[in-house]
């Protein structure tokens, strides 16, 4: 299989069609610029600076499609498949490339440019998962060694794509791809609860719910990406505006004012101080590769974090000029509270929690401009 060691030439694909290619000098050809992966600039030049700023893009890109190595159980899980736990582009992308740079979060992929391969073929949606990889993603355990041998890095690609420093792993379960995540318990149940407070908001989300993997309480998800619909965070589309004379406010205006503002006040509900620009974003249509509203609102296993004031933490969305509780009282004076249900005492294991979210919820209601 190729790799960064002996490629000549690659091709980035977006399904079976070849959008640009990159040369080991950095020459690039960009055959289809509106297909371009939105955290990957190329510049068509003879220039030696421009060609080396083409390789390290390439390398940064193919590095953000592999975990970090914050990730938890991470040096396990590459010790497993003997890949390198190097924090440096050029290897990251080495490891990426072995699988084909293949995700769950969109249809971006890597080859050799004449290599004899298709979509269909490396397609995560299409493939079985390697279950006994499970035990090595979730828990750090190791393998046996007839059981390692059998592994291969593009049957666990969905686990050393995934971002994120929570354990997890995707399994199949009924035909539907569900992603494990397991940690502390407290970050667990945390994620849990706060998948059902969101429940009573109008806004999209995605459902957590308990589950059990060898014994222990893990939060499931289903996969919300398909053939038809990718996901790409706020931080690519950062990288994509500074390019193409915008802004990521722009872009977040435009598309998903409302979501965006209920965003903001679902997080300062729940607590949640972990909303960086990798952990939320856009809805890509893969037919056109244009980028929709946001996606639904995920990873919550960091609610209740600091939750012991109405001020919340910094609203990281905002750059983290502004906390939390002046931003969602900006939004609820926007969009509204938009409440559809009520969360109910018994879903909160103390007193205190439960509190601080009557006191939260009350204030928002105060500011709510459906109710004026």
């Amino acid at each position: 299989m190729a790799t960064t060691l002996n490629w000549n030439k690659f091709a980035i694909m977006h399904k079976d069609r070849k959008v640009a290619s990159i040369n080991r000098d950095g020459y690039c050809t960009i055959y289809y610029p509106s297909f371009m992966p939105y955290n990957l600039y190329f510049e068509e030049s003879d220039d030696i600076d421009d060609r080396l700023n083409n390789l390290v893009n390439f390398y940064a890109w193919c590095s953000s499609r592999v975990l970090s190595l914050d990730r938890k159980y991470a040096k396990e899980i590459l010790n497993t498949l003997g890949m390198k736990q190097s924090v440096n582009d050029k290897d990251r992308s080495e490891i990426a490339i072995s699988y084909h740079c293949v995700s769950m979060m969109d249809v971006f992929w890597v080859k050799g440019f004449r290599e004899k391969v298709n979509f269909n073929d490396i397609n995560i949606l299409n493939h079985s998962l390697s279950e006994v990889f499970v035990d090595v993603s979730l828990r750090g355990k190791s393998l046996t060694i007839e059981n390692s041998q059998m592994i291969r890095p593009e049957d666990v690609s969905p686990d050393l794509g995934t971002p994120g420093v929570a354990p997890k792993a995707w399994v199949r379960k009924n035909q539907t791809f569900k992603l494990l995540k397991d940690g502390l318990m407290r970050d667990v149940k945390a994620e849990i609860l706060a998948s059902k407070i969101i429940d009573c908001f109008d806004t999209l989300h995605v459902c957590y719910e308990e589950d059990i993997f060898d014994g222990q309480i893990v939060s499931s998800c289903e996969l919300i990406t398909s053939l038809e619909k990718s996901l790409v965070s706020a931080e690519f589309v950062e990288i994509y505006a500074l390019n193409h004379d915008t802004t990521l406010q722009d872009i977040v205006f435009e598309k998903s004012f409302r979501a965006y503002h209920m965003m903001n006040i679902v997080d300062y509900l729940i607590g949640n101080n972990d909303r960086h620009w990798g952990n939320w974003g856009f809805w890509v249509d893969n037919n056109n590769n244009k980028i929709e509203g946001l996606y639904p609102l995920m990873d919550f296993n960091k609610a209740f974090m600091n939750y012991d004031s109405l001020q919340g933490t910094a609203c990281l969305p905002e750059g983290g000029m502004i906390s939390q509780k002046d931003a969602a009282i900006s939004a609820v004076k926007l969009v509204g509270l938009n409440q559809i249900g009520e969360p109910k005492r018994e879903w909160f294991e103390d007193d205190e929690r439960w509190e601080m979210f009557q006191k939260r919820l009350s204030l928002l209601k105060e500011f709510d401009k459906n109710k004026r």
